[in-house]
């Protein structure tokens, strides 16, 4: 029998989260308005909207999307039944492609993270809110740990071993070629992915390390947007260059700035207000923040599909005993050093493998309660431990 220390019990109610649940914000072009592709928790919303019009009084804040009760949970895979945008067939039409510029890559490389605007287009971002929407109004089980916590309204990562939808995504959209470009490789896999809904804190300064079973130099972090964020908060702040510091631990989450050896890069700030279609890419090291509403009460959307990707010629490492296991989950099989080739980290680019998608589509990737309490085991180590519970540091709804 599998023993679950003291430690593996608290990291259970975060593995939907990661320690890298920040969301982006918003920036200003155009986009058509979502409101045929509200989710169906929005009609309260609405409704004390137009009561605010007929009376003086101000209402409360009230959230936009409820807790999922215990029973609405469910369990295997999903499908919202979607229709790919732009007439794409899956199993025969390649994946789309877009082009970025050498500025572009050169500003990923140089200040750790870039802004690319209108990656999709209104076909493509209505696909991925009904996508969230029926997933929100369905949630999985795999989302139960981290929505609880009320960390996010709804949080699901590796959303795509559950929902068709978004497997089809990475399979069909131009975001592998983007990756592809900005990490200057010819192949990119999924390492991890998280779905996010409506952030209730912020989180403080922190650098991401739940990357999956990669290394810094062999990952990028993606996000793409689905949704304006309002301008009081919730837009991303990175210190600029940050990624090539060498002060902070790379085991370690929260990041005080103040500390020896960041004195270069505390003031150099960036942030960055996206729109729907666009891509937020960085280097997993590259510090950051976001700002949440200061009551945690989202009374709009926020809807972020977020990651990390694998470059082409990444290697497994096994990172059972530290934080960064948290990301890996999956009983794929493979050992320490051997080559990144599985159904559970998916080629994306230059294009999909049809058996590794078979694999997922017939329910054989997933994670197993008895490898996970086996992998989440080796957490109970004191030095092991203390770096873990550094990710309860960056929680907060506001971060100075």
């Amino acid at each position: 029998m599998v023993q679950i220390s003291v430690v593996t019990a608290v990291a259970l109610s975060v593995i939907a989260s990661g320690a890298s649940a920040f969301a982006p914000g918003s920036h200003s072009h155009s986009h058509s308005p979502f409101a045929t592709t509200q989710l169906k928790q929005s009609t309260n919303a609405q409704s004390a909207s137009e009561a605010t019009s007929l009376d003086t009084k101000p209402l409360k804040r009230e959230k936009i999307l409820k807790e999922p009760a215990l029973w609405e949970y469910n369990f295997g895979l999903q499908d919202a039944g979607l229709a790919l945008p732009h007439g794409l067939e899956h199993g025969v039409s390649p994946p789309e492609t877009y082009e970025i510029t050498e500025e572009q890559i050169r500003t990923l490389e140089e200040d750790g993270v870039v802004h690319i605007k209108g990656v999709f287009d209104d076909s493509w971002i209505d696909y991925l809110r009904k996508s969230t929407g029926h997933q929100v109004d369905e949630p999985h089980f795999w989302a139960f740990a981290g929505t609880a916590s009320r960390l996010y309204d709804y949080i699901q990562r590796n959303i795509w071993q559950t929902n068709k939808a978004f497997a089809r995504f990475y399979q069909h959209s131009a975001m592998g070629h983007v990756l592809a470009q900005c990490g200057r490789t010819d192949e990119i896999r999924i390492s991890t992915d998280l779905l996010m809904v409506n952030p209730n804190k912020g989180f403080k300064w922190h650098q991401d390390n739940q990357n999956g079973p990669i290394t810094w130099e062999e990952g990028i972090r993606f996000w793409i947007t689905m949704d304006e964020t309002p301008k009081e908060y919730g837009a991303p702040v990175y210190l600029k260059g940050s990624h090539n510091n060498h002060a902070v631990d790379e085991q370690a989450v929260f990041v005080d700035i103040e500390q020896d050896g960041l004195e270069n890069y505390k003031n150099e700030r960036l942030e960055f207000r996206t729109m729907p279609g666009d891509m937020l890419i960085w280097h997993p090291r590259t510090i950051h923040k976001v700002d949440g509403p200061s009551d945690g009460i989202w009374t709009s959307y926020r809807r972020v599909l977020g990651g990390t990707a694998a470059k082409g010629g990444t290697t497994y490492h096994d990172k059972t005993g530290s934080g960064g296991v948290l990301s890996d989950l999956g009983k794929h099989g493979l050992k320490d050093g051997d080559k990144l080739e599985s159904p559970f980290f998916p080629i994306v680019y230059p294009k999909f493998d049809p058996q590794e998608a078979q694999a997922r589509d017939e329910g054989r990737v997933g994670r197993s309660p008895v490898d996970i309490a086996s992998k989440l085991g080796g957490l109970a180590g004191k030095a092991s431990g203390d770096k873990f519970f550094s990710f309860f540091q960056v929680l907060g709804s506001k971060a100075e």
